[in-house]
């Protein structure tokens, strides 16, 4: 970590509280972590998944629980990537840790024809391989080191690229239910996560050894949100907390919100509509019926 003094260490400080603030009350808010958890830290050598460590192991300390942490990466053999760095670190760290080693890469290069997006297959066998090395050592969660920017960034992905309404969840079952992975770092900023990262001089891995299309759209969402928040501060923020405050009735999907069987009620007293009492009516008191008439006739 930097030596910091006078104005640097108290800016520090307050950011560091900040993203212990923000991670405990995303802990508290959808009950990620619970007493006796054995939580998996997915590491992958990124400014996110070292800053979440970090947090997590500074929240250990005084939190209200006890649980375990224990570190793991996903070495998928692509070139480029430095072996070393990650168990260096985690063993200076004096944490458990461990390093799957699979090379998923070449799997995938094997199967994706060039020039097509291998996003989706990657990322299958790394969740895939996540997944069952959690259940091998009894971690009872995942934790990914996704943070506010990200999650609103995927919305985006998706509705674009993928035509739907979905981001990435504080708190997941998988589909099989056999795990439950959790996002520590949802309420937190990804600038704050860098302003951190820097300061702790954490060693950063490069994060697109591949190259992969998926980055350059997210990146292409990154900017245009970018240029938002410039217009206007906060917009993350925002649809951040829209997120949280989804009303099915005003969307379009009949598997949420039942449309087709929606019957109105006019038994009883109603209340007065807004401003009811001022208007007036103008009517040619022609009725649906008449009109139909009409229409036959000519």
């Amino acid at each position: 970590m930097k030596t910091l003094t006078g104005s640097a260490k108290y800016n520090f400080n307050k950011l560091q509280k900040r993203l212990r603030r923000q991670t405990g009350q995303a802990i508290e808010d959808y009950n990620m972590i619970e007493a006796g958890d054995r939580v998996m830290v997915c590491l992958s050598g990124g400014a996110d998944s070292y800053t979440m460590l970090s947090i997590l192991m500074s929240l250990k300390k005084s939190a209200p629980v006890d649980f375990d942490l224990v570190a793991v990466n996903l070495d998928q053999k692509q070139p480029g990537f430095p072996e070393h760095v990650l168990p260096e670190y985690l063993a200076d760290l004096g944490i458990e840790y461990h390093i799957i080693n699979r090379d998923t890469y070449s799997i995938v290069k094997s199967k994706i024809p060039e020039g097509k997006t291998t996003c989706g297959l990657c990322s299958r066998l790394r969740r895939g391989t996540l997944y069952s090395f959690a259940e091998e050592i009894g971690a009872t969660k995942l934790a990914l080191g996704h943070h506010k920017d990200d999650i609103v960034e995927t919305l985006f992905l998706n509705m674009f690229y993928g035509s739907r309404i979905s981001a990435m969840p504080p708190k997941l079952l998988s589909d099989d239910q056999r795990n439950i992975v959790i996002r520590p770092l949802a309420y937190c900023r990804e600038k704050d996560i860098k302003r951190y990262a820097e300061a702790m001089e954490f060693p950063i891995i490069p994060c697109n050894l591949c190259g992969s299309q998926e980055n350059l759209q997210r990146q292409a969402i990154k900017a245009m949100l970018t240029e938002w928040e410039n217009k206007g501060g906060g917009r993350t923020e925002a649809i951040f907390t829209a997120l949280q405050n989804i009303a099915p009735s005003q969307l379009g999907d009949n598997e949420l919100f039942d449309f087709k069987n929606l019957k109105i009620d006019r038994s009883g007293e109603r209340t007065p509509y807004e401003f009811e009492t001022n208007q007036t009516v103008v009517s040619n008191l022609v009725n649906w019926r008449d009109r139909s008439l009409e229409i036959l006739e000519l």
